[in-house]
C-alpha cells in the first residue's frame, strides 16, 4: 500500500471532524472536500477509493460506497483502514440487501488479530446475521462483546452468549 504522509492524514481527519457541520442538503459539498484530498493521492492508491466510499456511505449512499470499498480492498488496502473497509462494506452490503456477503466478509475477522475494532466487527456481523433471520447468533456475538466491558457478570454473560448458539444437551 502507498504510504500516506502525516500531513495528509491529519487533513483527512480534520475534514471528517467537520462532517456534522454539513446539513443533509450540503452532503455533496462534504464529498467534494474528500474528493479534493483524494485527488492528492497517487492514482492507484487504495486509500482514495476507501475515503470516497466512506464519504458516500456517511451521506446515506451505501449503493455508491459498495463498489468503492471493493476497489480499495482489491487494490490492497490493509491494516486498520483495511479492517474498517471490511466492516463498512459489510454494513453497506446489508443495507443494499446483501447481508450474506457481509457475513462472509466479516466472519474471518472474528479470528483476526485483536484491535479496537473487534466490537464493531461483532456488532456489524450481528446485524448481518439478524437480516438473515439468524438473530440468536447475532445476539450471542453482541452479548459476548458486551461481557468484556461490564463491571460485573462478565463470566455469566459470556456463558449466556455461548448458550444461545451451542446445541442443547
Amino acid at each position: 500500500m502507498t504510504t500516506i504522509d502525516a500531513d495528509w492524514d491529519e487533513r483527512v481527519t480534520a475534514a471528517w471532524a467537520t462532517f456534522d457541520d454539513y446539513p443533509e442538503a450540503q452532503e455533496a459539498d462534504f464529498r467534494a472536500v474528500i474528493d479534493a484530498l483524494v485527488a492528492e493521492l497517487p492514482a492507484d492508491s487504495p486509500v482514495g477509493p476507501f475515503e470516497r466510499a466512506c464519504a458516500w456511505d456517511s451521506t446515506g449512499h451505501s449503493d455508491r460506497a459498495v463498489p468503492l470499498y471493493r476497489e480499495a480492498l482489491a487494490r490492497g488496502l490493509d491494516g486498520y483502514r483495511g479492517r474498517r473497509a471490511k466492516i463498512q462494506l459489510s454494513s453497506s452490503l446489508r443495507n443494499t440487501g446483501q447481508p450474506e456477503e457481509g457475513v462472509k466478509l466479516l466472519t474471518p475477522e472474528l479470528v483476526a488479530p485483536s484491535d479496537e475494532l473487534d466490537d464493531a466487527v461483532r456488532a456489524t456481523l450481528a446485524l448481518c446475521l439478524a437480516s438473515l433471520g439468524r438473530e440468536r447468533e447475532g445476539l450471542a456475538l453482541v452479548l459476548g462483546a458486551l461481557a468484556a466491558h461490564l463491571p460485573r457478570y462478565q463470566r455469566s454473560m459470556a456463558n449466556y452468549a455461548r448458550a444461545l448458539v451451542e446445541p442443547e444437551a
